[in-house]
């Protein structure tokens, strides 16, 4: 049985963003963290308000923020990863839908994360509940981290997961946003879990699962 999984609001509410800021704080510069957050500040208010996307809004500023960790090499990128997830990801699990997951495991499932998410972000989050990943590559160039080709986002997410399988159906998937209908499409058992309106909306229109109540943003 194959198991596939979104990551964020699907298995956490933290923000890439936010844990890697406060990585900043903690060990590159409380100064410098200060100024990362005042500079979101407007964008930010747009975005809660719906004046402009709030998943693209965040994918940007996860790939932005790469640029934040300096003088970058793998020790360093592993160690600001398990940060992320130990402060920031973990932290703010969806217990029960990780308890889910980790049953499917159990029963001896196949468990995937596909996300959008940089791949050495998702890694110590997978590794907590024997999942393996899938998401945005990047590549480390004169101590710098960047995203290797485009991020994997909405089809290509499908597209890259289906790929590495070696399937065109997955048994179980799990998405909360409009942007997750593709894999949820493309499985045996889709979950809508803690779905945004647009997906709630979907959901029982074709009689999906649904886990969890619609979130508000912001």
């Amino acid at each position: 049985m194959i198991v596939v999984s979104d990551l964020m609001g699907t298995l956490t509410t933290g923000s890439p963003f936010l844990g890697l800021v406060d990585w900043v704080k903690h060990n590159q510069s409380k100064f410098s963290a200060n100024l990362y957050m005042a500079a979101i500040m407007p964008s930010y208010l747009l975005a809660k308000n719906g004046l402009i996307d709030w998943q693209a809004w965040g994918q940007k500023l996860m790939v932005d923020s790469l640029s934040y960790i300096k003088d970058a090499d793998p020790q360093k990128l592993a160690q600001v990863s398990e940060w992320i997830v130990e402060h920031d990801f973990w932290k703010k699990r969806r217990e029960d839908v990780v308890a889910r997951l980790i049953a499917h495991r159990e029963g001896g499932a196949q468990v995937y994360i596909a996300s959008s998410v940089v791949e050495p972000f998702i890694e110590p989050f997978a590794k907590r509940i024997g999942a393996q990943v899938s998401g945005t590559p990047v590549e480390i160039k004169n101590g710098r981290v960047q995203m290797v080709g485009e991020l994997v986002a909405s089809e290509k997410k499908l597209e890259q997961i289906l790929g590495r399988l070696g399937v065109k159906r997955v048994d179980f998937a799990y998405g909360d946003t409009v942007l997750d209908i593709p894999l949820l499409e493309h499985a045996e058992h889709p979950v809508a879990v803690y779905p945004d309106a647009k997906l709630k909306s979907v959901a029982v229109e074709r009689g999906w699962e649904i886990i969890g109540d619609t979130p508000k943003i912001g």
